[in-house]
């Protein structure tokens, strides 16, 4: 998926998800001399709840 998706789905900002991957939370693949794109599975897992209920 593109990176304007994945922050969309995540809702978080595209500045937000070059900032993931520049810090390693995600993996990117560059596709083409401008192209990034993303795993949905890597997008998902960062949106997954982490620990238990509040």
């Amino acid at each position: 998926m593109g990176l304007q998706e994945a922050a969309d789905r995540c809702d978080v900002s595209y500045r937000t998800v070059r900032r993931w991957i520049a810090a390693g939370r995600i993996n990117a693949v560059r596709v083409g001399p401008r192209l990034l794109k993303v795993n949905a599975r890597d997008v998902d897992a960062l949106i997954q709840p982490v620990g238990g209920a509040a």
